[in-house]
């Protein structure tokens, strides 16, 4: 049981580093933007590559489950004040996910805590390469007007 828990820990912690920009796709300025004051850095992963790997443990109906099929894709965010560089930690985030010229779906990217790092997360649907538009709208508490990035991501070649 406790292999599992470091297991399933090392596996958030590696999707938070690579939130936090360290992997090539996060790294890429295309996938990190400021909005007044906020920088938005953008993560998309196949749902595969969660499968299986949270077996008994919370995350494993984080998000209302992991969505089985080659469609499933967990869209994540992770949060940042530009002028401190502070991780924001409690902001109410969404995403709107949709193929260019498509109305999409928009849903909350819930919070994932692993130790003292937070990122936001829900999983979607992206059916062929792309491009997708994808919005992440992000509502600090005692701010007035939440603040948008717009992302444009298509499937990395295989």
């Amino acid at each position: 049981m406790k292999i599992r828990h470091v297991m399933s820990s090392m596996i958030a912690v590696s999707l938070a580093v690579a939130m936090l920009g360290f992997n090539t796709a996060a790294a890429d300025p295309e996938y990190r933007q400021v909005a007044n004051g906020v920088v938005v850095y953008l993560g998309v992963l196949p749902a595969a590559m969660i499968q299986g790997r949270h077996e008994g443990d919370p995350e494993e109906v984080m998000h209302n489950g992991i969505p089985r099929g080659r469609h499933a894709f967990h869209v994540m965010a992770a949060v940042f004040d530009e002028g401190s560089g502070a991780q924001i930690k409690d902001a109410r985030v969404e995403a709107r996910v949709a193929a260019v010229g498509l109305a999409g779906v928009t849903r909350p990217l819930e919070t994932m805590r692993i130790d003292d790092t937070v990122t936001y997360g829900n999983y979607f649907t992206l059916r062929g390469e792309g491009p997708y538009d994808i919005r992440i709208t992000v509502a600090r508490p005692g701010i007035d007007a939440p603040v948008s990035a717009r992302f444009t991501y298509v499937h990395p070649p295989r």
